[in-house]
């Protein structure tokens, strides 16, 4: 087993790596990182190539050999480099791994940016059978191109492909980040500019949250997924007859509602919140489906997510590095 992974210095890559390197299911599997801006330490289990995918003869020098593709790597709210890399060169990744003789599957990490995210109102609960509806951006365009490609690939040429869809990925300190009224901010939405600046900076310094308000005035019901629940669906997706050719949401069994996080926080860190009114929309991706087929289920539930980020100390030597806008 020779598994190509794109994006590999990322937050998924770099934990994915590590994890079936650990995983003795897989103690023969070999990893082969392809690295564009940054570079991951090789062994004598990962082997590294420079470049992009938008590059077809890079690609195809990547995949000599390959059994596994697990694509991560993507572009966030950059116009300039989306088509080239995101839909370009996913599609020289296929186009090269279909003709490939080792070739077993290619797993996608797909987002819920091609669902629409929050933007849309659902009626009940989002499956893998709801339509794709990117909101503005080009972002959201490129997952539902992703999707639709690897569907196709599938339909063209039996290319053996599995889709896991996952809304916002969160490690470390991430959760409590993406809370702050600061410029250390991680995501969106930016909550200072949602209030006057000196409110923004009183709540900044006194840690409080934002409960933030749907379309309807009640309190947003937002989906999430931890990193390593994420990691342990791509595990169970490998060389899974159950998922050839499927399309899995892999979330938390419940969407993060932001008055349970506003009552968690001041129960066990005093924090208050403010109520933030939205255009958004609550939903609630049901992960039914890879519970069933992959025999997969998450860890965190919401108090788990909180504890981790608040509890999670940062060393001078790993300073939060925002690497792409949006």
């Amino acid at each position: 087993m020779l598994i190509l992974v794109t994006g590999a210095t990322g937050k998924v890559g770099r934990r994915f790596i590590a994890g079936l390197l650990d995983d003795p299911r897989f103690s023969k599997a070999r990893i082969r990182a392809l690295c564009h801006n940054r570079v991951c330490d090789e062994s004598d289990r990962v082997d590294v190539i420079h470049g992009s995918i938008a590059d077809r003869d890079v690609v195809a020098a990547a995949l000599a050999d390959v059994t596994h593709v697990v694509h991560l790597a993507t572009c966030k709210e950059t116009p300039e480099d989306i088509m080239d890399v995101t839909v370009k060169g996913l599609f020289w990744l296929l186009e090269e791994f279909r003709q490939n003789v080792t070739a077993r599957q290619f797993i996608l990490i797909g987002g819920d940016a091609g669902i629409g995210h929050f933007h849309y109102r659902h009626n009940g609960p989002i499956t893998e059978n709801a339509p794709h509806c990117a909101y503005p951006g080009s972002y959201a365009l490129s997952k539902v191109l992703e999707e639709v490609m690897l569907e196709q690939f599938g339909i063209q040429y039996g290319l053996n492909g599995c889709c896991l869809r996952a809304p916002w990925i969160m490690e470390k300190d991430d959760f409590k980040y993406s809370l702050s009224f600061g410029d250390d901010v991680f995501g969106g939405p930016d909550w200072k500019t949602l209030v006057p600046e000196d409110a923004a900076r009183r709540y900044a310094a006194m840690g409080t949250v934002p409960l933030l308000l749907d379309a309807d005035g009640r309190a947003l019901k937002r989906n999430f997924v931890h990193v390593d629940d994420l990691v342990s669906a791509i595990l169970a997706a490998i060389d899974n007859p159950r998922a050839e050719r499927q399309l899995f949401n892999i979330c938390m069994d419940r969407p993060v509602d932001y008055a349970e996080v506003a009552a968690y926080l001041l129960r066990t860190h005093n924090l208050g919140s403010v109520e933030i009114p939205s255009r958004f929309h609550s939903n609630w991706m049901d992960n039914s489906k890879a519970k069933y087929l992959l025999d997969w289920q998450p860890n965190y539930d919401l108090e788990m997510l909180i504890d981790s980020a608040w509890q999670y100390e940062r060393s001078k030597e790993e300073p939060r590095i925002v690497w792409y806008p949006g």
